[in-house]
Formats: structure tokens, C-alpha cells, sequence
């Protein structure tokens, strides 16, 4: 990383990370349904969540995170965890949920 006490983890910019393939790929349907969440849900007036809280969840993400997850990934993260944040999700039901979907998959 940069020795820019000001950059923070994501930023990225002007930093060498080894080559970046220009090949499109096929966007997935979940990805397709993210995405489609988060303009719904900033469309609405008032919106639930905008493009600049979107943006903040992504860059606070922590660094061991945001480095293993994929771009939608991200997305998924901090859209999560603004829900939370406004009380429109509740955290312990949403780990409820997730440890009852991980015992229905093994």
C-alpha cells in the first residue's frame, strides 16, 4: 500500500496491482437483483439508501473484507449493513436466518 497516511485501503489509484483483464464477462442474476435493489431502493423519495451511503459502506469496509470480496460482493456488504444501521433489517434476525440456511446446506 501507499505510505500516504491519508489514503485509505481502497483507494487504490496510481498504485501497482498487476494487470486488469479488459474482457467483459456475463453479469450473473444474482449480481442483476443486487443491483437492482439498490436503484429501487434509491429511487424511492425519500430514498432508503443513497449512492454516497452506498459508497461509504464500501470504503469502510475493512481491508481483510473488502480484498476477498467481489465487486457485487461489496455491494451486498454495505447495502447490509446501511439497512441495519436505519433499522430497516434487524442484525440478529439476519444472522438467525444465515446460520439457518448454512444447517439447511450441509
Amino acid at each position: 500500500m501507499s505510505d500516504d497516511p491519508f489514503r485509505q485501503h481502497h483507494d487504490m489509484g496510481g498504485l501497482d496491482r498487476g494487470a486488469i483483464s479488459p474482457d467483459s464477462h456475463e453479469i450473473a442474476l444474482w449480481e442483476k437483483r443486487i443491483e437492482s435493489m439498490v436503484r429501487l431502493l434509491s429511487m424511492r423519495d425519500p430514498p432508503i439508501v443513497t449512492v454516497d451511503e452506498m459508497r461509504r459502506g464500501i470504503e469502510e469496509l475493512p481491508p481483510e473484507l473488502y480484498d476477498t470480496l467481489s465487486y457485487y460482493e461489496r455491494w451486498i456488504a454495505s447495502l447490509t449493513n446501511i439497512l441495519v444501521e436505519k433499522g430497516v433489517l434487524d442484525a440478529d434476525e439476519l444472522k438467525a436466518r444465515a446460520a439457518a440456511d448454512a444447517e439447511r446446506s450441509s
